[in-house]
């Protein structure tokens, strides 16, 4: 597959329409924002799903359920979890596992997710999804919180790769060994957010295509692509912040291509939380996304000739 050219990273062919194994049609699809709403169901954009944060939707009623049920009837799903956390020291909230729970049973989206972070600690809710050590004791913690999601979801999860900005001195495991000994021990899925995979390859100079290169590809069952913001650490060298406020940068679309070049079609998702554009903006970079995952399938169809 050849590399997008940093002025036209979207001049392939046309879209794949495949299902993949997990659920989610092998296309592109878009973060459900509440600004786009009315237009969605007036217009039907063609894409592949929608995907909503779960704790948005933990209520009963109200508008936002309003809205999703009747996009729900037209699209598929995907729930992303960002308040279990996963890779905390203390016991999961078995009261938010179970108001997730009743959520998917409610919609039953064709994939669910959540992030290899910790967001609570000693009762205390953090708004942000916080990096953990790379080592047996967390490894062990993160896996039993995880079987116990998969027990009480009664469904496999995904579990995304971080963005990071610090690395722990207790580390004793690199992060795709780590992620890879969770993915075998509890046989969940992985969500590979390719823009994540970038900002800390910069942050830690490191190449981030060796480190998706060692990932159980296999395993993935859904990509993430955003964009980032740039500043300078307090050495003055580059920092990567995933704000997801920004259009994906040549550079994620780049890697985003490598990733397919070993995974072929997969469902990815444009995730756009802050700074939300017009619909019309998002649907040209699914669009974009769509073209690589047609040139993928292309490309698995020619092997297979």
């Amino acid at each position: 597959m050849t590399m997008p050219s940093s002025r036209n990273p979207c001049a392939r062919g046309v879209p794949a329409r495949r299902t993949h194994s997990d659920g989610l049609p092998d296309r592109a699809g878009l973060g459900l924002k509440p600004q786009h709403f009315a237009e969605i169901l007036a217009t039907e954009p063609d894409l592949g799903f929608f995907e909503i944060h779960a704790e948005n939707y933990l209520v009963a009623g109200g508008p936002f359920h309003h809205y999703l049920r009747r996009i729900r009837d037209h699209y598929p799903l995907s729930i992303h979890g960002v308040g279990l956390s996963i890779g905390a020291e203390g016991l999961l909230d078995t009261s938010h596992l179970d108001r997730l729970a009743a959520l998917l049973d409610r919609y039953q989206p064709q994939s669910f997710s959540e992030h290899l972070a910790w967001s609570t600690h000693g009762g205390a809710f953090f708004n942000d999804l916080l990096p953990l050590p790379y080592n047996r004791v967390t490894l062990d913690r993160v896996c039993d919180h995880i079987d116990q999601v998969q027990e009480r979801l009664r469904r496999r999860m995904l579990l995304e790769n971080p963005a990071t900005y610090i690395e722990f001195a207790a580390s004793t495991l690199d992060e795709a060994t780590f992620i890879t000994e969770i993915v075998h021990r509890t046989g969940c899925g992985l969500l590979l957010d390719v823009n994540n995979a970038y900002v800390s390859g910069v942050n830690h100079r490191r190449d981030p295509q060796a480190f998706i290169a060692a990932l159980p590809l296999s395993e993935v069952g859904e990509i993430h692509l955003a964009g980032f913001a740039e500043d300078r650490d307090a050495a003055g060298a580059p920092l990567l912040i995933d704000t997801h406020g920004a259009t994906i940068a040549a550079a994620v679309w780049e890697l985003y291509a490598f990733a397919l070049e070993r995974l072929g079609p997969t469902p990815t998702l444009i995730e756009r939380d802050h700074d939300i554009p017009p619909l019309s903006v998002l649907l040209a970079e699914a669009q974009c996304a769509e073209r690589w995952i047609g040139s993928a399938q292309r490309d698995r169809l020619e092997v297979s000739v």
